[in-house]
């Protein structure tokens, strides 16, 4: 079954569908090109609310990461991207940060928002 799903920029415009196995291109590296092409980036599952609370959480410090709904088959290719990490998953400015834990504990430290200013996923 293909991959995918939705990848919503934290907008709710309209929702432009990926196939993570689109054309000749492989799972693991459509994964790593919208890793690299997107400042922030969460990876989950189709309706998971940990990945909607991260969402909000960036919402309100003015990041809107992409976000990828990922089918069963091509929770793998995430995974494996994140270093083994479960989904959901956050990106950003290319790095692993891990799951909602570690998004609150980076905003708690006060590094969450220097880290997006840097990765160009928020403008002052």
């Amino acid at each position: 079954m293909a991959a995918v799903a939705a990848m919503t920029g934290g907008k709710r415009r309209g929702v432009a569908g990926l196939s993570i196995d689109a054309g000749e291109e492989a799972a693991e590296e459509r994964v790593g090109r919208l890793i690299r092409e997107n400042p922030a980036v969460i990876f989950s599952r189709r309706g998971c609310c940990m990945s909607h609370v991260m969402k909000r959480l960036l919402a309100a410090v003015g990041a809107h990461p992409a976000a990828i709904e990922l089918e069963e088959a091509d929770e793998e290719a995430a995974a494996a991207a994140a270093g083994g990490a479960g989904l959901p998953t956050l990106f950003i400015g290319g790095a692993a940060l891990g799951g909602l834990e570690g998004l609150m504990s980076l905003h708690l430290r006060g590094c969450l928002v220097p880290m997006l200013l840097e990765a160009g996923a928020v403008r002052c």
